[in-house]
């Protein structure tokens, strides 16, 4: 149709929206009543409108979304790995995550028989050691230009700090390896998911993570020249939480604070979202709504421009991993590409008024947030000085407080709970919070779920 139906109706302006809104209201405050606010301090308001915008935001021109189905695998058996790599591979995975935690295994037994030129491989590594890369190096070496730029090595020195309390080796020393890993990469790994499973709110997820990969750019502005810097290819490792747009918007915000940020440094302004659902408001009661959780926390990755989604298995918290959770947990990415055509409509949260609000919102305020950081000494500063972890653990106690109080609800556990379901005789692995005493130079930030102390006192009286 050349004519728009639309076209013979006058256009109402969001001033008459409100208008017969309060009228309808007899008299109760419009604000009060109808706009809400996060624990960010975002305004959330009934409903959005054209002309509340300066300017509609410009609709990419990319071609449709390319996003890629991820398979995480633990490395203890490198054989085993291979072989359970290569089985994911042929029942749909499209990348493979391989957690590797030594550095005595060989990478080309890891690599046997997977095509890199049609699959990526992500190694996140649990050590930091020049030796490794080399191994990594010879072995690709060989292979075609394409495979090579297939492999990306996840090596994150003040996330280790972070999570951990601790260098791998000392400041020194983890700088100078991790230095000559970079130059040899050519990429910068971020561990934004620690933040996000620690109980950090929206923005300061966001502004933790620019903040975090600033350091990194201050670090390499003095060591590397402005040709190798521009070749610098940063990645950063997301968990996505259940409030659905604003999860969304969170990523699109990621990409335009990246951006802003790059530019300052005339490097790549763009980047690499890996993301995961979140940990945090996983249950061990009521264990089958973790696949409902887990499949909107997907879409929410893949609508806001992740460019690989790997899904956790709903039953992960409590079980040693198994073919069963992690076929299930694929299938799912599966569904959402080839039967909800997730990979067909390019960026379609483009123009969407509701969220490109809070996307700007967002941005805006953990702009904010990052200068703030920045003009009192810049992240690892404030990690040593405490504040990143006194400000996430505010946030965490929040939002704890919201679910003891029923106000923020995880079906099945603080809310309509099963009395006849039991996990006692479940329980694999434990699926609680490990405190290690052990000497740190500063206090690491802790991952922990929301409904940890809850599962305790059920499975007690059990």
């Amino acid at each position: 149709m050349s004519k728009s139906l639309f076209n013979e109706f006058e256009g109402v302006s969001s001033k008459a929206w409100k208008q017969k809104i309060q009228v309808d209201l007899k008299g109760a405050d419009y604000n009060d009543t109808l706009i809400w606010k996060t624990n960010e301090g975002i305004d959330v308001k009934p409903f959005y409108h054209s002309d509340e915008f300066e300017a509609l935001a410009k609709v990419s021109a990319n071609k449709a979304t390319q996003w890629k189905i991820g398979q995480l695998i633990e490395v203890d058996n490198v054989n085993e790995a291979n072989a359970k790599a290569i089985d994911a591979i042929e029942r749909g995975a499209e990348s493979i995550i391989f957690q590797i935690s030594s550095q005595e295994i060989s990478i080309d037994e890891l690599f046997k028989n997977i095509d890199l030129e049609k699959i990526s491989v992500e190694l996140k590594c649990g050590f930091l050691s020049t030796d490794f890369q080399n191994k990594i190096h010879n072995v690709i070496s060989s292979r075609s230009e394409k495979s090579q730029n297939s492999i990306t090595v996840h090596i994150d020195i003040i996330g280790n700090l972070a999570k951990t309390g601790n260098w791998y080796l000392n400041l020194s020393e983890d700088h100078s390896k991790f230095e000559a890993i970079v130059k040899h990469t050519n990429q910068v790994s971020i561990n934004s998911s620690l933040y996000q499973n620690a109980g950090a709110n929206v923005l300061q997820q966001l502004a933790y993570s620019l903040a975090h990969a600033n350091e990194y750019l201050n670090h390499f502005d003095n060591v590397m020249s402005n040709e190798a810097k521009q070749t610098l290819q940063f990645t950063f490792n997301v968990s996505v939480g259940s409030n659905y747009f604003f999860e969304i918007a969170k990523l699109k915000a990621l990409r335009q604070l990246w951006a802003t940020l790059a530019s300052e440094y005339a490097i790549d302004t763009d980047c690499r979202i890996i993301a995961t659902p979140s940990k945090r408001n996983k249950t061990i009661y009521d264990y089958n709504v973790n696949l409902l959780r887990t499949t909107t926390e997907c879409m929410s990755a893949i609508l806001g421009g992740a460019d690989v989604v790997f899904n956790s298995p709903y039953d992960s918290l409590y079980h040693k991993p198994n073919e069963f959770g992690d076929r299930i947990a694929r299938n799912q990415l599966l569904v959402l590409k080839n039967e909800s055509y997730f990979d067909k409509v390019n960026n379609p949260t483009d123009g969407a008024y509701y969220i490109e609000s809070l996307t700007q919102q967002l941005a805006e305020k953990a702009l904010a947030l990052f200068k703030d950081i920045e003009a009192n000494g810049g992240f690892l500063k404030q990690l040593k000085e405490g504040t990143i972890q006194r400000k996430t653990k505010e946030s965490a106690a929040k939002e704890q407080v919201d679910f003891d109080a029923e106000k923020l609800v995880l079906l099945g556990t603080n809310k309509h709970p099963n009395p006849t379901d039991k996990m006692k005789d479940e329980l694999d692995i434990s699926p609680f919070l490990k405190v290690e005493k052990r000497k740190t130079i500063i206090e690491p930030i802790i991952e922990k779920r929301l409904s940890e102390e809850l599962e305790i006192n059920r499975l007690d009286k059990e």
